[in-house]
């Protein structure tokens, strides 16, 4: 299964909850915001969108 994930980098804060929390490091931070480094990574799980309290973050199936 794929999955397509996307951050709103005008709502990231850059506070960095996605890259502590996603299981399989898809992100990382750069220039301050969170960036899907490695997407095809992404297992669905979602758990990068419950910690995102600015919503910035959307993972979509393929």
């Amino acid at each position: 299964m794929a999955y397509t994930v996307t951050v709103d980098t005008d709502k990231c804060t850059g506070c960095g909850e996605c890259v502590d929390t996603c299981p399989v490091e898809v992100y990382e931070l750069q220039d301050g915001k969170s960036t899907p480094a490695k997407a095809e990574e992404c297992l669905g799980c979602e758990s990068c969108v419950d910690v995102c309290e600015s919503h910035a973050i959307a993972v979509e199936e393929n």
